[in-house]
């Protein structure tokens, strides 16, 4: 098999050898065993060809069975006869002195790092199945529900494991520990963690979100930005709200004022036009004193209706005098009362006019104020659910600051029980490695490009939680998932780690491989199998054309073939089995 720099893909008919090349690259790179088929038989060398950083090529060679590799400084891809450049073992332990291991991690400039190999703080160095583990997945362990960064179930492993992962996320090895505190210290210390621990577990339920803090901080930008579009608009139609009220106020006094003037002209004319009757009835009065007195000073004689005096005290012509005088008077009266009256109609008729008019306003206003009752109900319903949306953005931007604040205080009592960590106090419920929260976050969202591009459905809020040591994703571990899932999930967190490591240049090898890592579980017809998801073939696809960008070397073993525009871009294998084409690893014996 000759892999492409970037991807190579092999797939095709079952029981061709297909997961053979995961499991050979993995044997020729350390691994203990390999179990061959029946056709391996007669073979007696297994060649694996690498690049070295500098570019150096090697090829490694070892007899099926075989504890020894001999290295070649050249490409060597037929029977080897001549004398290997290096000779060294294939397994590596702590005693080894001449190890594939030690050999490699030295050419690639990771031979002097350390990991911690148990919770009391003593290490050991890097080897090369720290980094084979994690880049090389054949399909038992793609579906296995346990942790992919686990290499056995056993409680010793655990926390190499968790030191390998803060290693490569961080870039920080974990040296010995020199010297320590006491016992009695030691029991403060762990006494320190767990109180602590407690604390953060209670921090962490008090969180209303499970974004990371990055996330928070983006949707907190977004609702600022959505908070300052709505506080301008409900500024602006607050404005109109004011006007209009203020306008109403307005003319409700002025209101106000014409009805009073109204009714103060209403009363003024009223009493005139009362005046005027009584100034009427006087001069019909005065009209009838005139003609009752000329008839009775001229028809009646005896005591004078008009001074009273006696027959003989009265001088000739006596009545007529008087009548004369009276009449006088009455002209006069009358006179004076058609003053007062000629100026008291222009009076009333200026107050009608008046009235009229004051009228004619108090309607204009009273429509005026109709518009801006209906007005005012119209700014009104458009202020509510503005305002609405206003105190709901102010609620959630609340709740987004205090888990910030949140997500502060735990990264800030994280950090502190890391420091006791490296006191030598460590807690058994938590893993030896802590990662900061920053850390976790940036990995966390390389996870869930990944599976944002692979478009895989019921997988979202994807991360990988370091205290279950497995990937969280829907809110449950992988381990909960069914094998369709596993696979995925085993899958997207070996592509998002590697291109991690290689975007924050952390140690690596340069290559991935996945064996069966997008398995469809259906059963006979057509559905998933338990809560499995079917991984559609739009998965499948975006799938392949995301590994086409992958920053390295990608090989994928799977059974079904890859999109047409992939397998013109890839280097593609086809397994035939018994049909015509290459048959499978092995060709065909003669």
């Amino acid at each position: 098999m000759e892999f492409d720099q970037t991807l190579t893909v092999v797939y095709g008919a079952s029981d061709t050898g297909k997961s053979l090349i995961a499991e050979s690259i993995e044997y020729m790179l350390g691994g203990s065993k390999l179990a061959l088929p029946t056709e391996a038989e007669g073979y007696s060398q297994i060649l694996l060809g690498l690049l070295l950083p500098n570019g150096t090529p090697l090829t490694l060679l070892r007899t099926p069975g075989g504890n020894n590799i001999y290295i070649h400084h050249e490409d060597l891809r037929s029977l080897v006869v001549r004398t290997p450049d290096t000779q060294v073992t294939a397994t590596h332990t702590v005693r080894s002195k001449n190890s594939l291991s030690i050999f490699l991690l030295d050419q690639m400039g990771l031979g002097r790092l350390k990991i911690r190999k148990n919770e009391a703080g003593n290490a050991r160095t890097l080897s090369l199945s720290d980094l084979v583990h994690l880049s090389v997945i054949p399909e038992t362990r793609m579906v296995d529900p346990l942790s992919p960064v686990r290499r056995s179930r056993s409680a010793s492993g655990k926390t190499a494991a968790a030191s390998v992962m803060r290693l490569l996320l961080t870039g920080d090895d974990d040296p010995d520990i020199v010297g320590g505190p006491n016992a009695g210290q030691r029991r403060v210390n762990k006494g320190q963690i767990s109180l602590l621990d407690q604390i953060v577990v209670d921090l962490h339920q008090k969180l209303t979100s499970s974004e990371n803090p990055r996330e928070l901080r983006n949707r907190q930008i977004r609702l600022q930005t959505s908070i300052d579009e709505h506080s301008n608009a409900l500024q602006v139609i607050t404005g109109r709200h004011l006007d209009a009220i203020t306008a109403r106020m307005q003319a409700a006094e002025e209101l106000a004022r014409l009805e009073s003037r109204l009714a103060e002209i209403s009363d003024l004319v009223t009493r005139f036009l009362l005046l005027e009757a009584q100034y009427e009835s006087d001069l019909a009065r005065l009209e009838m004193v005139t003609e009752a007195g000329s008839i009775l000073g001229f028809f009646q004689a005896g005591t004078c209706v008009f001074c009273g005096a006696e027959v003989e005290h009265q001088n000739p012509g006596h009545g007529e005098h008087e009548a004369t005088q009276l009449h006088v008077a009455v002209r006069n009266e009358t006179a004076k009362t058609n003053t007062l009256l000629a100026d008291l109609r222009p009076t009333i008729q200026d107050l009608r006019i008046e009235f009229d008019e004051l009228g004619a306003q108090r309607m204009s206003l009273l429509e005026e104020n109709s518009r801006r009752a209906e007005e005012i109900n119209a700014v009104e319903q458009e202020i509510s659910p503005l305002r609405q949306r206003m105190e709901e953005s102010l609620r959630v931007r609340s709740s987004i600051e205090r888990d910030l604040e949140l997500h502060e205080r735990i990264e800030e009592l994280e950090e502190r029980r890391s420091q006791l960590d490296a006191a030598g106090a460590v807690s058994s419920r938590r893993p030896a490695g802590h990662i900061p929260s920053r850390v976790m976050s940036v990995f966390d969202e390389t996870l869930r490009r990944t599976l944002e591009a692979w478009q895989v459905p019921s997988v979202e809020f994807a991360e990988y939680d370091q205290y279950e040591m497995d990937v969280r994703a829907g809110g449950r571990l992988r381990s909960e998932r069914g094998k369709g899932v596993r696979s995925v999930l085993h899958s997207a967190f070996t592509t998002a780690l590697a291109k991690y490591c290689s975007e924050n240049s952390r140690p690596r090898l340069g290559f991935i491989v996945l064996d069966s890592p997008v398995v469809t579980y259906r059963d006979p017809i057509g559905g998933p199998i338990g809560d499995d998801v079917d991984m559609t073939t739009n998965v499948v696809d975006h799938f392949y054309r995301d590994m086409l960008d992958y920053p390295g070397q990608v090989v994928i073993i799977e059974n079904g073939d890859p999109p047409v525009d992939v397998d013109s871009q890839a280097r593609t294998y086809c397994f035939v089995g018994s049909a015509g084409g290459r048959s499978g690893f092995f060709p065909k014996p003669d």
